[in-house]
């Protein structure tokens, strides 16, 4: 597979079958451009890992999906609704609709983790009753892995790993057919994160979720994802199976997938 060869975003899926649908998305910061017409679809429930050098704009890319950057060109649709045509009430109905865990779990320090749970549930859905709030906390937090006494403690008395957890227990506060990953086994030691990518794992299954998940990591790529997205040139330059990678020759994906880090791995090399 040349580097031309990249697979369709489209890949061939009805409307119906696709959960987010981007086309022609160019976006950027300070007269730079970080992404230009750039396509991808991700397929209702499937595990999408999306990879790329530094700056390639990864995490950009999720948050001009979520909302948080300005599209500058292009359209985004999700759920067969183009974000950029719908009013107000409108979006938030879909942003109801996913989730998002950001680096570290991005918590309140000033609040408790079972307070950070009811976020969500307190700027949407106004008037529930606090004892509903707090067992909807501790089902959430029980549903990560967390123990009955974690959510009384603030976030600093949390281990990384446990606050990536509590930050996931928040993210499917609203019970989202979409979850948002950005980088979410960075700074966890190989135990923790080979734990985290089990418990991912585990709710994409049991709860018939669409993720998103922007990654380096090879073991999660390896342990986690149905397809990968790699983006280089501004664009997503291919997208297909962990097979599909280890076949491509695109420079960056052939030394991403069959370099040393891969080998620890035991991508592509009988592991």
């Amino acid at each position: 597979m040349n580097q031309q060869d990249q697979i369709s975003p489209q890949g061939g899926q009805s409307s119906g079958d696709v959960a987010i649908r981007v086309r022609g998305l160019t976006t950027g910061f300070n007269g730079q451009t970080v992404l230009e017409a750039l396509d991808l679809d991700v397929r209702k429930g499937e595990l999408l890992g999306v990879v790329g050098g530094s700056g390639t704009g990864k995490s950009v890319l999720m948050r001009t999906i979520i909302g948080l950057n300005t599209l500058q060109a292009g359209s985004i649709e999700v759920f067969g609704q183009n974000m950029q045509g719908l009013g107000l009430r409108a979006r938030h109905e879909i942003e109801r609709r996913w989730g998002v865990l950001f680096q570290d779990g991005a918590l309140f320090t000033s609040l408790t983790v079972a307070q950070n749970v009811q976020v969500p549930l307190r700027e949407q859905l106004k008037g529930m009753p606090q004892q509903l709030m707090d067992e909807i906390a501790a089902f959430k937090l029980s549903l990560v892995g967390l123990p009955p006494d974690a959510g009384a403690k603030f976030p600093s008395e949390l281990s990384g790993g446990m606050r990536k957890r509590a930050g996931i227990a928040r993210a499917l506060a609203l019970d989202p057919e979409i979850l948002f990953l950005d980088e979410p086994t960075a700074g966890l030691d190989p135990i923790g994160a080979s734990a985290f990518d089990e418990l991912i794992g585990n709710l994409h299954r049991a709860l018939g979720l669409t993720v998103v998940m922007v990654t380096h990591d090879l073991d999660s790529l390896h342990a986690v994802c149905d397809r990968i997205a790699v983006l280089a040139d501004k664009r997503v330059k291919l997208i297909g199976t962990m097979d599909d990678m280890l076949q491509s020759d695109h420079p960056w994906t052939h030394e991403y997938f069959h370099g040393p880090r891969s080998r620890a791995a035991g991508i592509g090399h009988g592991g």
